[in-house]
């Protein structure tokens, strides 16, 4: 995963919860809530243009930036879309692929792919999910975030790894 390392990725689990082995767990992701207005920012080695459709496909050491979040991939499809209300055209979702990684400030979620839908405020990470926020780490197969309010459910089978705090 040393090409994509961005995408949202926290939660504060609570001291004492374990779950091992389940098949769905909501998890607070983070404390912040994310401005999805703010502008996006894409970096890589290529970049490749449908001329029918307009969509993107940028390649090798994809970085993407928008506020605090950031999301490093192999390969990104920026899907775009005519805003109805001005008819003009618009990101809709960006899909990369290989070794995902989001972070968000000091936390971070790695998986196979992400899909991100700017309109519904969400992002979706699939494939060998694995969540962490200091000492903790949670996995699965499936993430879905909310940007708006910071609220994920990862989908199993989930595992967690909980390090209470030391004193010392």
């Amino acid at each position: 995963m040393s090409v994509i390392r961005t995408i949202l990725a926290a939660f504060a689990l609570t001291a004492g919860a374990t779950i091992a082995g389940a098949q769905g767990m909501e998890v607070p992701f983070g404390t912040l809530s994310h401005d999805m207005k703010l502008p996006v920012e894409v970096s890589a080695d290529q970049l490749d243009v449908d001329q029918e459709d307009g969509d993107a496909l940028f390649s090798g050491h994809v970085r993407v930036g928008q506020g605090d979040m950031r999301l490093a991939a192999e390969r990104l499809r920026v899907i775009y879309a005519k805003d109805p209300e001005t008819g003009r055209t618009r990101i809709s979702q960006m899909h990369a692929t290989g070794g995902v990684v989001v972070t968000n400030l000091d936390e971070a979620a790695e998986s196979d792919e992400a899909v991100y839908s700017i309109d519904a405020g969400t992002i979706v990470m699939t494939g060998n999910v694995l969540l962490t926020q200091g000492p903790n780490a949670i996995s699965g197969q499936r993430f879905t975030v909310d940007l708006a309010t910071g609220k994920g459910t990862m989908q199993g089978p989930v595992r967690t790894i909980l390090r209470p705090e030391s004193d010392g």
